[in-house]
Order: C-alpha cells, then sequence, then structure tokens
C-alpha cells in the first residue's frame, strides 16, 4: 500500500477560474486524469489521494485541485446548486490547462461534481470512476450518521479536534487503526482556517429544492449517459449508503459497479492498492 509519504514531485499552480482562484497540483505524463476529492471538513486534493497519486502517476497526467471552499482555493460556495458551482469551476480549469476533456475520478462531493459535469457536458469527460458519490438518493429517506457528523462539524460548540476524529475514524473507514494521528491533526488545523469557519462549504440544505438538485438519480439524463462509469463502494460506508451503487448501475447505461468489503467511505484510502489497480485498469479499457 502507498503511503502519504511517498508522493512524488508535483507542479502547483493557483489558477483564476471565472473570478475565483483554484489551486492545482499536477503530476505524471499521459491521458490527463482529474482526482475531485471528499467534502469532509479540512478535506483537499492531495491529502484525499496521497495513497494513489504515485501508482496513478504511471500512466497519466495527474490533476488534483483543491475544490472551491477547500484547501488553499478561493472560499465561498453556492450553497443553492454546490454541485453545480463546482462542476461549472472544474469544467472551467479544463479549459484553463488546455483540455478538452479528461478522464474523472470523484470521491463523495467530488463524485456528485464529476458526475454533474459529466451530466451538464459528456463531451468532456472521457470514463469516469465514482466513490460513493454524494446526492445519490439524497430526497429518499434521512441522512446517514455519518453525514449528519460531517453536517453539524461547524454547528454547536463549532470545531473541535475530537469531533474531526470522532467523524473521521467513526464514519469514513472501516478499520479506525488505519488512520494516522498525523492526517487527523493536518486536516483539522485546515479544517479551523478563519475563512473556512466563517464559511463552511458544506452546510444542511434549507430547501427541497436544492435536494432535488443535488439528487442525480432524479435526473433524467442519467440513464442516456454515454460516459462509462465505475462505480466504487465501500460495503460499511456510514456517509453514503451503499444501496446508491445499484441505484446508479441501474439507470445507467454503461456503468459498472464494484462493491468493496470491509471497507467504509474511503475507498481510495483503506484497500489503496486495491483501488489503485481498479483505476489504472478501467480507465485504461482493461477488463
Amino acid at each position: 500500500m502507498s503511503t502519504p509519504t511517498e508522493l512524488p514531485s508535483m507542479r502547483e499552480s493557483l489558477l483564476d477560474v471565472a473570478g475565483k482562484k483554484i489551486f492545482v497540483a499536477e503530476t505524471g505524463e499521459g491521458p490527463p486524469l482529474v482526482l475531485l476529492h471528499g467534502g469532509g471538513p479540512g478535506a483537499s486534493g492531495v491529502s484525499n489521494y496521497a495513497r494513489n497519486i504515485a501508482a496513478l502517476a504511471k500512466e497519466y497526467r495527474v490533476v488534483v485541485p483543491d475544490l472551491p471552499g477547500y484547501g488553499r482555493s478561493s472560499k465561498g460556495i453556492d450553497r443553492a446548486d454546490p454541485f453545480g458551482e463546482v462542476a461549472d469551476r472544474i469544467r472551467g480549469l479544463l479549459d484553463r490547462l488546455g483540455l478538452d476533456k479528461a478522464h474523472f475520478v470523484g470521491n463523495s462531493l467530488g463524485g456528485a461534481c464529476a458526475l454533474r459535469l459529466a451530466l451538464d457536458t459528456p463531451g468532456r469527460v472521457d470514463r469516469m470512476i465514482l466513490m460513493g458519490p454524494a446526492g445519490i438518493g439524497a430526497t429518499r429517506g434521512r441522512p446517514t450518521p455519518g453525514l449528519n457528523s460531517l453536517l453539524d462539524y461547524y454547528t454547536g460548540e463549532g470545531p473541535s479536534r475530537l469531533k474531526l476524529e470522532k467523524f473521521i475514524r467513526s464514519y469514513l473507514v472501516f478499520d479506525a487503526a488505519d488512520v494516522p494521528d498525523s492526517v487527523i491533526d493536518a486536516r483539522y488545523q485546515d479544517s479551523i482556517d478563519p475563512e473556512v469557519v466563517a464559511a463552511p462549504p458544506l452546510k444542511r440544505p434549507k430547501s427541497l429544492k436544492t435536494l432535488w438538485k443535488m439528487d442525480a438519480t432524479r435526473d433524467a439524463r442519467l440513464s442516456r449517459l454515454p460516459v462509462p462509469t465505475l462505480v466504487l463502494w465501500g460495503a460499511a460506508d456510514k456517509v453514503n449508503k451503499p444501496s446508491g451503487g445499484p441505484m446508479l448501475a441501474d439507470r445507467m447505461p454503461n456503468c459498472d459497479l464494484y462493491t468493496v468489503a470491509d471497507t467504509g467511505h474511503w475507498v481510495q484510502f483503506e484497500p489503496a492498492e486495491l483501488f489503485n489497480r481498479l483505476c489504472a485498469d478501467f480507465l485504461a479499457g482493461r477488463r
């Protein structure tokens, strides 16, 4: 398994995209592959994919942005349509990088945004891998305990290391011992950036209209989406319900589903070697 200390040297840029700054790190050569991170407190692109970047860069030009509201990118996000805004910014990032299309890998929030980008502009997406994407079945049933923990992080007494540790070790992974203290420490420091505390990127939606926009299974375009897609879902995911995997596989015409045993919400982190192999093979068209 790769570890966070094995990251390759990366080229870093801070690019203006429609008036907002998007931080992006790149490494490797080959077909472009964009990695979109999840939306938990303190998340960022490189930290989310620390166990994957080196392996994927052997075959691909790996592009890892910090999503709007996170990391070194501009803070603030459209709460009426958060997935749509992020998809627009990432599409703008492709333009800034001179990329007509790219492969996409998206975890949680990043998966929802990759899917939205593909629905809005399928010609910009080559192949797509979604890991426990957010919003799938969002209008069906109550939020999970893990999602509630995420949405409540900045409420009540406010952010704390204890709250973040509970969220990560209790809800993001199957084996709490797999997460080193250094990961929690780094994410906690990022989560208390004053700009983030003033404008948390994810909050509980207040209107049903917002929820409908966030639930891709309500989008009629899903059944016509031609993009080859691999959905990976941890069988023990406590943030986004694993039942979302079959929902996508049933609706999408070109979708494979792989459910990963003894794995939580971080498929890219826990079974990293399996994840890296599945990604490389699927993106290259190797079955």
